[in-house]
């Protein structure tokens, strides 16, 4: 079959790669239909090459139609269309069993001190061939994968892998009141969804910023209130300027849905770009020990949050020696949820939205639809923010 594989920093390529099987009772192979490119794809891309391997498969971010279950799969048979969450979780454990199927206790990745596998990320993950590819070899298939109707085109239904349980977590996490604001720092994908999913549930208001038009335009016709970063002499200023609008307090909750490659720190940068470069034996332990990321967003967040608020984190981090200011963090009373999204925790919970109406704006969601076979022009595209890519699905 052919799929997208890593190959190195800035270099993936669509190549034949052996047919996945069963060989477990509980997996399934699915024949994917759409799957999406994820800003989180983008951090393997350029940051997080220390722990990727050549021939690596991407993806995490399927939908298709099942071909074939393995006997301890009761629920699923051929010809099922399906959408399949980014995580690897078996639904019984008392991680899954709590609510928390990223931290599953059957699909932990130990040898690594991490929670649950994933579909195409490192070996910090599991390294688990990803969903960017023909065919998925889907493990515990007994839980993940959901049964979609038949009918409506697959926009309706393949963001349930990832985007609205991520963007349905940051907003849960961040706790708005009801009638409260709640500011968007990064309008890529999770960041958009998370204003539309705030906005439904009752959000006052919500303020949005970025510095890329096309995301700030989208924003702004979602009724979010955009902030341009490039306007603004420095990130006090703009602080100040959403501080005005919320009665000089500063929103309720700040959701960060930047992560490790916000713009600015350029010393951050520098690091995550020198230890990309180094020799793989050397840069995975120095990245395990000594990774920094580039904070200015979740410096922004702390410093915009009103005293005794809530910011929710659902940008990848993935530094083990970052400074935080703890003096500010417990001095203003502030709450941090984050982590990645439990998705079949949440999609019980979305599946209603995504009706007749679709007040989610799921059908037209992506911004670019391409073949698989393009997958390194949409890399590159959407990388360097070109075209207005804010979000791209691929069909095999």
């Amino acid at each position: 079959m052919k799929a997208v594989t890593w190959q190195g920093r800035r270099d993936v390529r669509v190549e034949d790669v052996p047919d996945p099987r069963i060989e477990e009772p509980t997996d399934a192979v699915i024949r994917i239909t759409s799957t999406g490119l994820c800003g989180s794809d983008l951090h393997l891309y350029e940051v997080l090459t220390p722990f990727m391997t050549p021939g690596d498969i991407l993806g995490h971010e399927p939908m298709g139609i099942v071909e074939e279950v393995g006997p301890a799969v009761p629920d699923l048979k051929a010809g099922d269309r399906v959408v399949v969450p980014f995580q690897i979780a078996c639904g019984t454990c008392w991680m899954c069993l709590t609510g928390l199927p990223t931290q599953c206790e059957t699909t932990q990745v130990t040898g690594e001190g991490m929670g649950a596998a994933l579909f195409g990320y490192t070996r910090l993950y599991g390294s688990v061939p990803g969903a960017q590819a023909e065919y998925l070899r889907v493990p515990q298939a007994q839980f993940g994968p959901m049964k979609v109707p038949e009918g409506p085109p697959d926009d309706r239904f393949v963001y349930l892998s990832d985007v609205l349980p991520t963007a349905w977590q940051a907003v849960e996490y961040a706790s708005v009141p009801p009638g409260g604001t709640l500011a968007v720092l990064g309008l890529g994908p999770i960041g958009a969804m998370a204003c539309r999913i705030a906005r439904v549930r009752g959000a006052e208001r919500v303020f949005g910023v970025d510095l890329v038009p096309e995301r700030l335009a989208r924003a702004q016709r979602d009724g979010v209130q955009t902030y341009d970063l490039r306007a603004f002499d420095d990130e006090k200023t703009l602080v100040n300027a959403i501080r005005d609008e919320t009665g000089g307090r500063g929103p309720d909750a700040v959701i960060d849905a930047v992560g490790t490659e916000a713009h600015g720190s350029a010393a951050a940068k520098l690091a995550q770009s020198a230890t990309g470069l180094l020799p793989r034996k050397l840069s995975g332990p120095l990245a395990e020990r000594f990774s920094v990321d580039r904070l200015g967003a979740l410096y922004m967040a702390i410093d915009l949050v009103r005293r005794g608020g809530t910011i929710s984190l659902s940008g990848v981090y993935g530094g083990m020696a970052d400074p935080m200011p703890m003096l500010t963090l417990f001095d203003k009373q502030i709450q941090m949820r984050m982590g990645q999204a439990n998705v079949r925790r949440w999609t019980d919970e979305i599946m209603p939205y995504l009706v007749d109406d679709d007040p989610l704006g799921v059908d037209d969601f992506a911004t670019h639809r391409l073949p698989l076979a393009e997958a390194p022009h949409a890399y590159d595209m959407f990388q360097h923010k070109q075209d207005g890519a804010i979000k791209i699905l691929m069909q095999p």
